[in-house]
């Protein structure tokens, strides 16, 4: 099916530059998010704002949702105002929202049962990779679903991986990147602040983490930004309470165990629970600085 008419519910980080994106390669794109600011944004770039998900969907070849969790994926299908009232029979939902893959494969059954076809398909590559069009997205689902998202695909993301026909695969994936993620975030941050309280200039650890065997893309990510004291959310640290949530929930139900990511998501929620869920994840190294009293960015200042 030639995909001309996208939904897009969720505007946030990502869906901004997703949105954008679809709108460069000619979608007509018809958007909503409960933040008003941010559907505003999406009519000054050329699309059309709507009112409610219902709305969005109705005159939409394929609906994306990016939202932040399964909870508000299901209200936004399924509540009084839900978008799957309204999309048409043999229509697509891509489902880009990051969530458990047993979750997902209800969801997809749920909207199978209604006439609708379904992609798992979470994407990874942050708020940088969503605004530069460079996304890697992770898919799951039918030809005739792939076929149809393959242009929207390609305008908003770098790579397509096609990890399977049922949904799930996907999602579980996703939950297997968010993983190595959080824990790579945390660790760069339980890094950086040991740096600091040992004395070492930290942006001299910095360089040589970044052209050493220890480098990894959240430490090169997430440390300038630590050392510059700028926690402006790109992503943020509530977004890991979830994601690495996922992962020791899935992780409790098939007797499998995760030290490592459950030791993160402490970290995580040490964070949340002082003051800081909504700044961005590398906030979390905040956890040892209150706790050893040190100051990463005031001692890169000093320092440099």
């Amino acid at each position: 099916m030639d995909v001309k008419n996208i939904g897009f519910i969720g505007l946030g980080s990502m869906g901004d530059g997703m949105t954008k994106n679809l709108l460069k390669a000619g979608y007509a794109v018809s958007g909503y998010d409960v933040n008003s600011d941010a559907v505003k944004r999406l009519a000054d770039a050329g699309g059309t704002a709507a009112a409610t998900p219902a709305e969005c969907a109705a005159k939409s070849d394929m609906l994306i949702v990016c939202v932040f969790s399964d909870d508000q994926a299901n209200d936004v299908l399924f509540g009084v105002t839900g978008a799957a009232a309204t999309l048409r029979s043999g229509a697509t939902v891509v489902m880009s929202t990051t969530m458990a893959p047993e979750a997902c494969r209800e969801m997809a059954k749920r909207l199978e049962s209604t006439g609708h076809l379904f992609i798992d398909a979470p994407v990874t590559g942050g708020k940088r990779g969503a605004d530069q069009g460079t996304l890697t997205v992770i898919a799951a689902g039918p030809a005739a679903a792939m076929a149809a998202a393959e242009g929207p695909f390609k305008a908003m993301g770098e790579r397509v991986y096609h990890v399977g026909a049922d949904a799930g695969a996907g999602s579980s994936v996703k939950m297997i990147n968010q993983l190595l993620v959080g824990t790579h975030v945390a660790a760069a941050a339980e890094a950086i602040a040991l740096a600091t309280r040992a004395g070492a200039d930290p942006n001299v650890v910095f360089d040589v983490i970044t052209h050493g065997a220890g480098n990894s893309v959240a430490f090169e990510t997430r440390i300038p930004n630590i050392l510059a004291g700028d926690y402006t959310p790109r992503g943020v640290v509530d977004i890991f309470i979830k994601d690495l949530g996922i992962v020791t929930e899935t992780g409790k139900a098939l007797r499998f165990p995760l030290p490592i990511a459950s030791a993160a998501l402490q970290q995580f929620l040490a964070a949340s629970a002082a003051g800081h869920g909504g700044e961005d994840d590398g906030a979390v190294v905040k956890v040892y600085e209150e706790l050893s009293g040190i100051d990463v960015a005031a001692a890169a200042r000093k320092k440099d």
